[in-house]
């Protein structure tokens, strides 16, 4: 998928994806089933012609046990191991908690993934492509530091964060999630953490019942971690306004020179674990946003990495809005 651009000399957008990703088996009846990838990748299909020479696809590296486990404890590691070592023996998915599925192959996925996630920094990191999109799954802002929850085995973004300070790619590094839920693995990996800062948008009440507003870090920290806080029905304007007041804060306490989204998709309306109302356009518009406020000490280094949204069309459309958008072009349904 490289090009003419506005901008001379721009490098295309990474687009990553590891081929175990759509080998993890949670079951057709789990909302994190194995038809996500392919509807994103139908959407992506379907703009081919404006992405060919925008966008392109980079094969992923493998992660090594010390990428999984500057973030993850070993007890997890082998816990997910034993479990999937379980799968393949019983040739059945086996459950870590009531959300959380396991199949044979869901180990290859979760450090594949963790792999896929530093390949797109990595790449951005060293000039190769502008940024990134990576097609994490299973998805990771859950997981915590020793807890495999909510669908999620490995945190994706939190080890390509730890990998990019490890490397001396970057310093301060501003994460933002816009999954409906509130990726809690996220910020128990950065509470006590002042070189990033971790904004959460998301709806509340809501799983898994963290995210208050009074969450805000610890010791070092402290005041480096924002929730935001929004009820069902909250709708694009109310939405996009939170969300550009929030960012604004966030830069006042940080200048980044890496971003990093958790981008779920479960924020869009009729997603069937979510109440918000953000249209595909909307979440063009954030990136879009993003991008402007954090050029001048990004250079535009920014990574998203897929989390939930579980209605696949319309994950598809979303996360095809938001590469146009990281692409530097036009979203592919106009706002009204």
């Amino acid at each position: 998928m490289a090009t003419s651009d506005p901008m001379p000399g721009r490098a295309p957008t990474a687009f990553v994806l590891h081929p175990a990703s759509s080998l993890h088996d949670t079951g057709w009846g789990h909302p994190e089933h194995q038809g996500r990838l392919p509807a994103l990748a139908r959407a992506l299909e379907r703009d081919l012609p404006a992405l060919v020479d925008r966008v392109e696809e980079v094969a992923p590296g493998e992660a090594e046990a010390e990428d999984v486990l500057r973030v993850h404890s070993e007890a997890q590691m082998a816990g997910l191991r034993a479990a999937t070592e379980n799968a393949a023996r019983t040739g059945r998915v086996v459950s870590i908690d009531a959300d959380t599925r396991v199949s044979e192959r869901s180990w290859d996925a979760a450090i594949g993934s963790v792999g896929a996630a530093i390949e797109g920094v990595r790449s951005v990191a060293e000039g190769r492509h502008r940024n990134a999109f990576v097609a994490t799954r299973p998805p990771g802002h859950h997981a915590t530091p020793d807890r495999a929850m909510g669908f999620c085995l490995f945190n994706n973004v939190a080890c390509a964060a730890r990998w990019l300070q490890a490397h001396g790619h970057a310093d301060r590094i501003l994460v933002v999630d816009w999954d409906v839920h509130h990726g809690n693995g996220t910020q128990d990996a950065f509470w006590e953490d002042p070189s990033i800062y971790f904004l959460s948008l998301h709806q509340s009440p809501h799983y898994p019942g963290t995210g208050r507003e009074s969450e805000r870090g610890a010791g070092p920290g402290e005041g480096f971690t924002h929730n935001v806080e929004l009820p069902a029905g909250t709708t694009a304007q109310v939405y996009l306004g939170a969300f550009d007041a929030a960012l604004e804060a966030a830069l006042d306490v940080m200048v980044p020179d890496f971003v990093l989204v958790s981008a779920g998709f479960d924020c869009l309306a009729g997603d069937p674990l979510g109440g918000l109302l953000l249209e595909p356009h909307d979440l063009h518009a954030m990136t879009r946003i993003l991008q402007r406020r954090t050029e001048s000490s990004t250079a535009g280094r920014i990574v998203a990495c897929l989390e939930g949204g579980y209605d696949p069309t319309r994950t598809g459309q979303g996360a095809l809005s938001v590469i146009r958008a990281l692409a530097g072009l036009e979203s592919p349904e106009p706002a009204p």
